[in-house]
This record gives structure tokens, C-alpha cells and sequence, in this order.
């Protein structure tokens, strides 16, 4: 797989708290200039970015991030906000209290009124899989392919642990409905991500891979 295919499938990411104004436009700008899938930013910056390039870039940003556990009303309140400063993806992180207390139908109810509060916009959906069970996995799996949303996503790389590649496969088998998979957190190297993309994901949350590319030393997401 040659490195322009794997580029276009990451989403390039910036979401440390003590990121700058400098430091989120360097992405951005990388992201352009290495043919990513696109930039995803704190959403503070959302609207900065969006007047900034004009259009040169797909600026995915975060809701809920990373804890997931604002209410539904906060969370599509925070969507229709970045969506109106000019996001063009979301990537919400799952109330992962309802899934523990087994609140099946309320999962559901939160993903399909957070992505009519996209209008339209791509949403993916972040289970947190390091703080999850098998059966935890699997069951946001049909919920998700039940869902409205667009994305089933591994991870906020918040937490203990990023994507892992059993994860994916584990998607792989469960995901139904045309729902895409993405891998996020952890991916290190261009045979991570190659490996990644094969096993089925279709997107990358990584800072990684661009800083390979440059020439860079590898940290962080």
C-alpha cells in the first residue's frame, strides 16, 4: 500500500489541551499538504480554522470528548454549535454510564439525535474499547449499525489504551449496514497503519503517520 493511499484514509489529529493556535494551524496545514482525510481540532478552534483555509480542508472536531458522559442535550447542543462554525465531521464519545447500566434504547436515542443535530454531517461514534467487555463491544456494535451514524470509532486516546488491531476484527465481524469503522489512538507506524486499513478500518486518528513522513519524532496520539 503506498503512502498516499494510507494518508488519505487519516484523519490527522491535534487534541492536547495545552495546544495553541500555532500548534492546530501546523496541523491544519499539514493536513492539506499531505492529501488527509482531514484535521481533527479541539472544537474551540473549529470556527478559526474554517475562516482561516476557506474551504482547502475537512475539519473534523469532537463532542462529548473525552469522558462522554454530558447529557444527550449538551452533547447535541455542542454538535449543532461546530457544525455551525463549520465542522464537516463529528466524533462523539459514547455515554459509556448508559452502556454499563445496560440502557440499550437510550444509547441509541442519543447517537440518532446527535447526528440530527449534525445536519447532515458525518458522525462517528467513539466507544472507548479499553473500557469496554467483549459483549459491551459487540453490543455497541449493533447499536451502532442500527443507528443513524456514520462511524463506529475504537477510541479517544484519552484513556488507557488506543485501537488495538483484535478490536477491528472484532468490528469487522459485527458491524452491519454499511457503517464504517475507525481506528484511533496508539498507531505508531506505517505497518501499524497499513495493517489497520487491511483488517477493515476505513479511517485513522493519528498524529503519527505525518510526523513519519516529516522526518519527525513520534509522540502522543
Amino acid at each position: 500500500m503506498n503512502i498516499k493511499t494510507i494518508l488519505s484514509k487519516v484523519d490527522h489529529t491535534l487534541l492536547k489541551q495545552t495546544a495553541k493556535w500555532e500548534d492546530i494551524k501546523l496541523v491544519c496545514e499539514d493536513a492539506v499538504k499531505y492529501g488527509c482525510a482531514s484535521a481533527c481540532i479541539p472544537p474551540f478552534f473549529v470556527k478559526t480554522v474554517k475562516n482561516y483555509f476557506k474551504g482547502k480542508l475537512t475539519i473534523c472536531t469532537v463532542i462529548g470528548f473525552p469522558n462522554g458522559y454530558s447529557t444527550t442535550k449538551t452533547k447535541c447542543f455542542e454538535a449543532a454549535q461546530a457544525v455551525s462554525d463549520g465542522a464537516d465531521e463529528i466524533d462523539m464519545v459514547l455515554n459509556i454510564n448508559m452502556l454499563k447500566d445496560r440502557l440499550y434504547d437510550d444509547i441509541l436515542d442519543e447517537i440518532n439525535q446527535v447526528k440530527k443535530a449534525c445536519s447532515g454531517k458525518l458522525l462517528k461514534v467513539i466507544i472507548e474499547t479499553c473500557l469496554l467487555t467483549e459483549e459491551e463491544k459487540i453490543r455497541m456494535c449493533e447499536i451502532i449499525s442500527k443507528s443513524d451514524a456514520d462511524y463506529i470509532k475504537t477510541s479517544t486516546g484519552f484513556s488507557t489504551s488506543g485501537a488495538t488491531k483484535e478490536d477491528i476484527i472484532l468490528f469487522k465481524e459485527h458491524i452491519k449496514n454499511g457503517k464504517l469503522i475507525k481506528a484511533a489512538g496508539g498507531i505508531k507506524s506505517l505497518n501499524d497503519a497499513e495493517e489497520f486499513i487491511n483488517l477493515g478500518a476505513s479511517r485513522l486518528g493519528t498524529s503519527s503517520i505525518v510526523k513519519i513522513i516529516k522526518d519527525e519524532q513520534v509522540t502522543g496520539y
